[in-house]
């Protein structure tokens, strides 16, 4: 029972990442009054309603994707709990180096724009890694609700 909580947390932190290519993580209008966005994809530009990219991330487009299997890979390491616990935390290590990352972009991008990061111009994005976080700290709860249960009934036998 308990290894199904923990690998639905794990399926949600993963979605959870993945949603980072729908939402844009920082929404501004630039020095010429237009609307801008920063997606873990790239920079777009709001262009009679319709969203065209400037510039290409590549680099963060990739890390996206790693972060979001490294939970699925975690997934299947169910026999190795020591090692599952292990990873989750790797994962919320490179969440939060993540994070770091996706926040020093904006601030560039604010900085070329002459303005400065504040809730008016965060986007949905910023909050995605944050609940991503408490899903893998579920899982990690999960995984060591597991052990105990394990040692229990091997001291039953």
């Amino acid at each position: 029972m308990i290894q199904r909580i923990q690998t639905i947390w794990l399926f949600l932190a993963s979605a959870t990442i993945f949603a980072l290519f729908l939402f844009p993580y920082l929404q501004y209008a630039d020095l010429a009054g237009m609307g801008q966005a920063l997606k873990v994809t790239g920079k777009y530009r709001g262009f009679e309603g319709q969203a065209i990219r400037e510039e290409w991330f590549l680099l963060q487009t990739i890390a996206t994707v790693i972060l979001g299997i490294f939970p699925l890979y975690i997934v299947f390491q169910y026999k190795q709990r020591k090692l599952q616990v292990q990873l989750i935390v790797l994962e919320l290590v490179l969440i939060l180096l993540f994070g770091f990352w996706l926040y020093s972009s904006a601030s560039t991008a604010l900085t070329e724009a002459r303005q400065f990061l504040s809730a008016r111009n965060i986007g949905v994005g910023f909050f995605l890694l944050p609940i991503a976080m408490i899903f893998l700290l579920m899982a990690m709860g999960g995984v060591r609700k597991d052990e105990k249960l394990i040692k229990s009934a091997d001291r039953l036998r």
